[in-house]
Order: structure tokens, then C-alpha cells, then sequence
């Protein structure tokens, strides 16, 4: 499993959102490539992502598409 977390520099839920995925995965005793990454906000809008933090696994972002906002 490949995990990708983007978070927008200056965005508070980053600490908490790294923690619970790293608690998700022992729970679950799930191995996973956890890639984190700061991203200014003309680069998060430039890709597409969806807010801040946003989560894909294995490619496929988490957070429905008609949910939008950044930190």
C-alpha cells in the first residue's frame, strides 16, 4: 500500500493526521510507503487536490470530491 499526504504549509491538523494514520496502519498491522509533503497553496489549487490535508492510497484520494477546503 502507497499512502500520499499532502498538507498545505501553515496547516494545524498535519501533526494529528500523520498520527492517526500511523496508528491506523498498527492497528490494522498494515505495512504501508507513507510519503508526507508540504505544498503552498498555488500548488495544492495547480494539481487539483481537494484541501488540506489530503490523503491518497495507492493513487485514489480519500476525501469525497464535493468536500473542498483548505487550512
Amino acid at each position: 500500500m502507497k499512502i500520499d499526504y499532502y498538507v498545505f504549509v501553515g496547516c494545524h491538523s498535519q501533526e494529528a493526521m500523520r498520527e492517526n494514520i500511523i496508528q491506523a496502519l498498527a492497528i490494522e498491522k498494515i505495512h504501508a510507503e507513507i510519503n508526507f509533503y508540504w505544498i503552498e497553496m498555488a500548488k495544492a489549487m495547480e494539481i487539483g487536490l481537494m484541501g488540506s490535508p489530503s490523503i491518497f492510497i495507492n493513487n485514489k484520494e480519500l476525501q469525497p470530491v464535493e468536500a473542498v477546503g483548505f487550512c
